[in-house]
């Protein structure tokens, strides 16, 4: 009777947290796998946290965001303590531009789980948007400071793709010894993000953005190849909102005005409260406005 009263124990402790996840494994199938190939695994088996956090991350991939919070709401209901069930339920809420609420889980998360390198990129992109670019490199570097062999390639690469834009903001807003420190710290970062994955949507955004954005002395200001590398991220990832702002952008120093007018007003139809989608719009150009 002692032993099956520590087992209970045991089992009540763990509150579903024993249930270790693979999530690194996870993340890494799930940027191979389609939707179609994820649904008949948690049909097959509704109850295991594995497939519902495979599926979740393939609908979040797919940039189907209520079906993905519909499967971290269900691991949730097997595992009360899932972390990475709260990091889903935090990136959901992040896309859905309430990004307090995402930070309330996600601090919760980095204190109780500091190794959980997605929820330290989910918050790097919320400090990110909130402007504060030395928060959002922080943590980036906190991924990175995890090591590859601990973090699955896409948030490595975002990690290096966060660091990149965010000492790119830094410089533009900064003095002259910020543009020197930070802004030569841009577009090394990106390269080593393309040379880990070169056809990466974000990857690409990144590399055309910079094209775009940066001044010609540092190796930007070339509109043929922002407009090359933004159109590739398009065709990579046709919902991804952000890029069609910073390739309107191009064509609208390229003078193409219709263009311009209509990649914005896609953005807007993907992403509704998209942030730089909505801050160039208004011309309140925090996020940098480009001439024509």
């Amino acid at each position: 009777m002692r032993i099956i009263f520590i087992l209970l124990v045991i089992i009540f402790l763990c509150s579903g947290s024993c249930l270790a996840l693979d999530w690194k494994n996870l993340h890494e199938r799930a940027d191979k796998t389609s939707v179609e190939e994820s649904v008949p695994a948690v049909e097959n088996d509704p109850g295991s946290i594995d497939s519902l956090y495979l599926l979740g991350l393939v609908y979040l991939n797919a940039h189907r965001d209520i079906e993905a919070r519909e499967a971290f709401g269900r691991m949730l209901e097997i595992s009360p303590q899932e972390v990475a069930a709260k990091w889903g339920i935090a990136e959901v809420l992040r896309r859905q531009h309430k990004p307090d609420e995402s930070e309330g889980i996600l601090d919760e998360i980095i204190i109780l789980s500091p190794g959980f390198a997605p929820a330290l990129i989910t918050k790097a992109y919320i400090r990110y948007t909130k402007f504060d670019f030395d928060a959002a490199i922080r943590y980036s570097q906190r991924a990175i400071n995890l090591g590859s062999s601990k973090v699955d390639l896409t948030n490595y690469v975002r990690a290096n793709l966060m660091i990149a834009g965010a000492k790119g903001m830094l410089a533009h807003y900064g003095g002259i010894f910020s543009k020197v420190i930070d802004g030569t710290g841009v577009f090394p970062r990106l390269k080593k993000a393309e040379s880990m994955q070169p056809e990466s949507a974000a990857v690409l955004f990144g590399v055309g953005s910079f094209y775009l954005l940066a001044p010609k002395f540092a190796g930007g200001g070339n509109m043929d190849k922002a407009i090359e590398y933004l159109e590739r991220a398009v065709a990579a990832d046709p919902l991804f909102a952000n890029i069609y702002v910073r390739l309107a952008q191009a064509y609208k120093i390229k003078g193409d005005t219709d263009k311009y007018n209509a990649l914005l007003n896609k953005a807007l139809e993907i992403d509704p409260g998209n942030e730089l989608a909505n801050d160039i719009k208004s011309g309140t150009c925090r996020f940098i406005c480009v001439p024509g």
